[in-house]
């Protein structure tokens, strides 16, 4: 295949064989497309479909001194349909923010379906709650406010190893791995672990100058590697990993 020619297969005249004809003009890419912000709005628009309570929360969160830590709407979405596909009822969240990420899920889980939110912040994750009431899901999130570290210890020590069918991770990068240990342990065969945050805004791929890039280059790597789980990395917002437990 030369110069981007991207062949088709079309019925000979007698209708007996098959054969190859290139595309012209044809502009497929084999690899990620860079994304500017006409490509970006297109996205948006032609896929977007964001309940109007996750709108309004967003748009609060965009005022916000630190909402750079905000998930994308596109990536939001995108888990609240893995979390369907996978059929998800239990699930973690390792830094929950302005609640965001924590309403994407819980809107996408049915109606026995529980999601435990970690998070260090009252002042922070108060700024979800009131959406969480109004679309109708505050009863799906157990809010657990204090070191996620000791919460999903406790929740090992009570026996829910292999009981978790859903866990996302956007939280100190330094911990990653920690709580990648315990994660593997709570999630089920099966069961899916997201990380939030893996590309770093590139950072990753050049020498590391900070902690924060060092520790996700290390993770990033050791997850290559790790044979308990199936992988792959995705670029949507920051970069986000999908680990399955084998």
């Amino acid at each position: 295949m030369k110069d981007n020619a991207i062949l088709r297969r079309a019925t000979d005249p007698e209708g007996s064989r098959l054969h190859f004809q290139p595309f012209p003009n044809a502009t497929m890419s084999t690899r990620t497309l860079q994304i500017d912000d006409a490509l970006y709005d297109y996205l948006l628009n032609v896929s977007l479909r964001e309940h109007p309570l996750l709108t309004e929360l967003r748009a609060v969160t965009a005022k916000h001194v630190y909402s750079q830590m905000q998930i994308s709407p596109e990536q939001g979405q995108f888990m609240a349909l893995l979390v369907r596909l996978c059929g998800v009822r239990r699930a973690v969240e390792i830094g929950t923010f302005t609640g965001y990420s924590a309403l994407s899920v819980a809107l996408a889980l049915p109606e026995d379906g529980k999601l435990i939110a970690c998070d260090i912040s009252e002042e922070f994750t108060a700024i979800g709650r009131p959406f969480w009431q109004r679309a109708g899901v505050a009863g799906k999130i157990d809010l657990r406010i204090g070191p996620a570290m000791a919460t999903l210890d406790k929740l090992l020590s009570a026996g829910s190893a292999g009981e978790v069918d859903f866990i996302f991770i956007d939280a100190d990068k330094g911990a990653y791995d920690e709580y990648y240990e315990r994660c593997l342990q709570l999630i089920r065969q099966g069961g899916l672990i997201a990380f939030d945050n893996t590309l770093w805004g590139g950072k990753v791929a050049h020498a590391a100058a900070d902690d924060d890039t060092r520790a996700i280059q290390a993770l990033n790597r050791k997850l290559h590697g790790d044979e308990r789980i199936d992988l792959s990395l995705v670029p949507i917002g920051d970069g986000l990993t999908l680990a399955r437990k084998r």
